[in-house]
């Protein structure tokens, strides 16, 4: 490091502060670690930084428009801030955000909208609603050279740089540092039901999640979870089972929500639905869905595999025949959640293998700092997106100086 940067954190809180600071950093080549309230701090590779920049204290909602259905928020608003005023209006985020500041031991809420966007994770409604991502409407943001850059707006229509959104969705603040986002928002639903059937195997509950995502009743999610992560679940029922549980919500208005839950119901005969989640036990299931109730308790490793959902249950008995592996399955198979046991290695080897032959990716969420240094916590790319990689990386960031080495080691 040269110059005469200041070492240490900065939370500053205007936009044109934050350029400010950004551009004396890249001015004297000062690697920063960019964080929101630092929720995901622990989540990827230990980043070797000059100096950190919190956007926490750009917080607030500029701008919403219920009936327009656009929110505009700074980058450090909680996300528990932006719901509660949301649910205000009977509006909710349609892409249903995981929480995962409990998982990594913070209280649920406590992460940031900006966080939100940045690591794109979506939650259940994902089948049906899409990704973060796709809700980003506009941005603004703070590049590698101290200046601000904006895109897109605050309607669907105005489509005006609009990838320049998406592309810093799922960047984990290695591009950009967001200050402002602005979000297309939807009605809360009114009701929801729960179709949950006990005891299938992998292989049967994954076929029965798909069938289910065929039906014209518009599922808006398709879970199985192994028995003794059920067992940490709110619901007393659910969690005595002792069995693996599948559960399949349809939501809508009232009876629209149960002509739906009926008919699935009918349509999975074959798989012996034994129970059906009203509203209130519905919303207190999928909540702690939501917050990954299930690896709170312990602080062993978690990963977060996607694959193709006819693969998925393979992928789980390969990976099971090698390690100690507990898992829910979400979007109908398409997403694993795996616990592996303290491994060296968090079992990073047998789960590449099986991507390797398998198809699909794998991000490390949970584990301590030695293991995260030592392997891959992101998916390792391919040589031709790792030439797209750094052409975006340089475009934004020429100097290398946000989050290096977080994602990869090279970047």
């Amino acid at each position: 490091m040269t110059g005469s940067m200041r070492l240490g954190f900065h939370a500053p809180e205007t936009e044109e502060e934050l350029a400010a600071l950004v551009f004396e950093a890249a001015e004297t080549r000062t690697p920063l670690e960019i964080m929101g309230k630092g929720t995901k701090r622990e989540l990827g590779h230990p980043v070797g930084a000059g100096a950190v920049v919190s956007s926490e204290t750009m917080s607030g909602v500029s701008l919403y428009e219920p009936t327009e259905l656009v929110m505009v928020a700074k980058a450090g608003t909680p996300l528990a801030e932006i719901e509660a005023k949301l649910a205000e209006n009977d509006q909710e985020l349609p892409f249903e955000p995981v929480d995962l500041a409990p998982v990594l031991g913070y209280e649920p809420g406590d992460g940031t909208i900006g966080g939100v966007i940045a690591t794109n994770i979506s939650g259940s409604r994902r089948i049906l609603k899409g990704a973060a991502r796709d809700h980003v409407l506009g941005i603004r943001a703070v590049n590698g050279r101290g200046e601000v850059i904006k895109a897109g707006g605050r309607v669907m229509k105005n489509v005006t740089g609009y990838d320049v959104g998406r592309t810093l969705a799922g960047s984990w603040g290695t591009l950009a540092i967001m200050t402002e986002i602005s979000l297309k928002v939807l009605p809360a639903q009114r009701e929801t039901r729960t179709i949950v059937c006990f005891g299938l195997t992998d292989q049967t509950a994954v076929e029965a999640l798909c069938i289910a995502m065929g039906t014209p009743y518009e599922v808006s999610g398709a879970l199985h979870i192994h028995a003794d992560l059920a067992a940490r679940l709110s619901d007393e029922e659910i969690a005595g089972a002792e069995n693996p549980v599948t559960a399949i919500r349809v939501e809508n208005f009232p009876s629209s929500a149960r002509y739906r839950a009926n008919s699935l119901r009918q349509a999975l005969l074959a798989y012996s639905p034994a129970l059906e989640l009203d509203g209130e036990r519905s919303k207190t299931f999928w909540n702690d869905i939501r917050t990954l109730k299930m690896f709170q308790d312990k602080p062993n490793p978690l990963w977060r595999v996607s694959t193709a959902p006819t693969q998925a249950a393979k992928l789980v008995g390969n990976l099971s025949r090698k390690i100690d592996a507990r898992v829910v399955y979400d979007w109908s198979g398409g997403l694993i959640w795996i616990e592996t046991p303290p491994l060296t290695d968090a079992g990073a080897v047998d789960i590449r293998r099986q991507l390797a032959e398998l198809g699909g990716h794998a991000t490390l969420i949970r584990a301590d700092d030695a293991t995260r240094a030592g392997i891959d916590v992101f998916q390792p790319l391919e040589p031709q997106h790792a030439i797209l990689s750094a052409k975006l990386k340089h475009a934004f960031d020429p100097l290398g100086i946000f989050n290096p080495g977080r994602m990869y080691r090279d970047m």
